[in-house]
This record gives structure tokens, C-alpha cells and sequence, in this order.
């Protein structure tokens, strides 16, 4: 549609009915009543926003947590080895019984 009509159309419909001068009975003071009314909370703005806020925290955590150096100490490389040579001292003692 050619916008230069639609536009001519538009303003001869507004011509032909003016805005009227009078206005609704207490419209001022229902208007500035509902202004100055807080808004109601919503229960789903709380929920997202405390889910929100546990996503943030839980990636804090991770990326501290990826942080932290993880190396093997000469300790557990000595208790690893010798973890692994008791079980299989065991598993040959289990197999003499048989």
C-alpha cells in the first residue's frame, strides 16, 4: 500500500472525529493512584533471579576450583604403587588357596 495515501487517509479520519474535551470521571486520580502504587511483586522474577544468581556462583566456584594445582605429590605416588602391590599380593594368595 502506498504510504503517502494511507497517511492522507489517516489524517482526514482524525478530521472528521476531534478529540473530545472532556474526560473520564477521577481519571486524574486513578491514574496518579495507580503511579504511586508500587508494582506487585512477581513470584517468577524471584525464582529466575535467585536461579540466576546460583548459575553465577556456581561458575565462580568451578573456576576456582580449575584453578587449584593439581599435582601428585611423591607421597601418594608411593601409596599408589603400593596400593596396586597389595592387591595383587592378595589376588596370588587368593589363588594358592584354590
Amino acid at each position: 500500500m502506498n504510504l503517502s495515501e494511507l497517511q492522507k487517509k489517516l489524517f482526514a479520519s482524525a478530521r472528521r472525529n476531534p478529540p473530545q474535551s472532556q474526560v473520564p470521571y477521577a481519571f486524574e486520580k486513578r491514574i496518579m493512584a495507580r503511579l504511586s502504587s508500587p508494582p506487585k511483586p512477581s513470584e517468577g522474577l524471584a525464582w529466575s533471579r535467585a536461579l540466576w544468581y546460583g548459575a553465577a556462583v556456581c561458575v565462580a566456584v568451578a573456576m576456582l576450583a580449575s584453578m587449584l594445582p593439581v599435582q601428585p605429590t611423591e607421597e601418594d605416588d608411593d601409596s599408589f604403587s603400593e596400593g596396586v602391590e597389595q592387591s595383587m599380593v592378595s589376588v596370588d594368595d587368593l589363588e594358592g588357596l584354590q
